[in-house]
């Protein structure tokens, strides 16, 4: 895109894009994941119920990008357009925090690959490890500051170091598939609990692997023809949605259930392992170093950008709209950083570090989705932007779905989620305090003070159920 040129995309670039920015350090810890909560059976339904709704999600940004293209400032946007300025920060302050923490569950997953190797660094979460991933946090924090940003040979490299090895693993784990321990699988050993309340428990991180989704949208202004976008959304989303379902089903088909849920992270390491020998969990362990630090490059950048544009957009204090000498946004990117190095620390203390901060970027990120799916519906049901009335209906329609789906998320993800969300919510307004009060803003409408009241009641409710030991990370 130099000399103000931009470089028109075909049907199959616009395709790799959707898959790139779908498939991410999340699909290495799947079988692991799902096997903790749910059988074969319950793994289908919630990939359904999951590849569905966010199918739908996507839909609602592509359709958003074509009847809102003025909205160009980020995903928060539409929250300000169609329910004000608070709601409109809270999704710019959540999208920004789950990708922090997003960024910290890529340390977590670096340091327990290479604890399998260095037991120093156990499952991510030792002093060893944290101390590792400060350094690394911070190495890249400096060399993003002098300019450097993710070249294209960088990508090229890491979509082949995540690709291959997961079809690689998909063609092994055919290869080794055995039918009667697929079948023994089929309903997990889960005693008599439920097959809803397995599926509920796989919601959280069917949100981590599928986030990016909205990035689909941002590639239609290089399409060579504007029709290639929504056929390369409706590719790039299948394929990425089947690798996920054929990674999560295919384990079954060569270990237990519960030694599958026994596996350290990256899962997808201990699985090939248990099907060729120790040389497969090397081969899943190098593809996914290769692939999480080069995203964590993309995601440091995007962490930035976001409160860039935000504050850009009048949305956070001035000061994140800075740009150093190389052109980089110093201070958000000094404010990502000191985020992510505290979310590192606090790993110490969690017994599933990965796990917690897989489920809080999911958790974290739902406001932002649920937002952007009410504005949808809302444009739909006034006809806004549907002067000849075509396509209001199909619109409407999948919005309601995209609406009813990111609610359900919520309800899914449990009472633990829905007050540590808050607990990061409420401090958080004090950067909309700060952005208002510079611009000489009034703070709150009169329901704004009822949205902030809610979410500060989840905030001192969530304090105390950490100091009582009611809720446990």
């Amino acid at each position: 895109m130099q000399n103000g040129e931009e470089k028109k995309l075909g049907l199959l670039s616009l395709t790799g894009m959707v898959v790139g920015s779908m498939i991410g350090a999340g699909i290495f810890s799947l079988p692991r994941t799902f096997s903790n909560a749910t059988g074969v059976i319950g793994a289908i339904i919630a990939w359904a119920i999951a590849g569905a709704g966010m199918y739908t999600l996507a839909r609602v940004f592509q359709s958003l990008a074509q009847r809102k293209p003025d909205l160009d400032a980020g995903i928060f946007a539409y929250a300000k357009a169609g329910f004000g300025d608070y709601l409109g920060f809270l999704s710019a302050f959540g999208y920004w925090l789950g990708s922090c923490i997003g960024n910290v569950s890529y340390w977590v997953l670096i340091k327990s690959t290479l604890g399998a190797f260095f037991p120093v660094f156990g499952n991510g979460n030792t002093l060893p490890a944290i101390l590792a991933a400060s350094i690394g946090i911070w190495l890249f924090h400096f060399l993003i500051l002098r300019g450097v940003q993710q070249a294209a040979f960088i990508n090229a490299v890491v979509t082949v170091a995540k690709i291959i090895p997961i079809l690689a693993f998909i063609v092994m784990l055919i290869v080794a598939f055995k039918l009667d321990l697929f079948r023994t699988n089929l309903w997990g050993d889960f005693g008599t609990e439920g097959i809803f309340a397995q599926v509920r428990r796989t919601m959280l991180v069917t949100v981590f692997v599928f986030l990016g989704i909205e990035g689909a949208s941002v590639y239609s202004r290089f399409a060579i023809k504007r029709s290639h976008v929504g056929v390369a959304t409706l590719i790039g989303f299948m394929t990425a949605l089947c690798l996920m379902v054929l990674v999560t089903l295919l384990p079954y088909a060569v270990m237990h259930q519960s030694e599958i849920a026994a596996l350290r992270q990256p899962s997808m390491a201990g699985v090939l392992e248990s099907a060729v020998g120790h040389w497969g969990a090397v081969f899943i362990s190098v593809g996914l170093l290769i692939s999480v630090l080069g995203a964590y490059l993309a995601w440091s950048l995007i962490c930035a950008e976001v409160l860039f544009a935000a504050s850009k957009n009048e949305d956070m204090p001035r000061i994140f709209a800075s740009e150093n000498k190389n052109g980089v946004p110093a201070a958000a990117l000094w404010l990502t950083n000191i985020v992510v190095q505290l979310f590192v620390i606090s790993t110490y203390w969690s017994s599933d570090a990965f796990s917690l901060m897989l489920n809080l970027t999911s958790a974290v990120s739902l406001i932002p989705y649920f937002l952007v799916a009410a504005f949808g519906f809302m444009l739909a049901r006034r006809g806004e932007t549907y002067e000849n009335g075509n396509g209001r209906t199909r619109d409407l329609v999948v919005a309601g779905i995209a609406v009813l789906y990111t609610a359900f998320l919520v309800y899914a993800g449990g009472l633990k989620f829905v007050l540590l969300s808050a607990l990061l919510y409420a401090p958080g307004t004090a950067l909309y305090y700060w952005a208002r009060r510079e611009r000489g803003r009034k703070l709150f409408k009169s329901w704004e003070i009822v949205v902030f009241a809610v979410a500060l009641v989840g905030c001192l409710a969530a304090v105390a159920g950490l100091h009582q030991g009611w809720i446990i990370i």
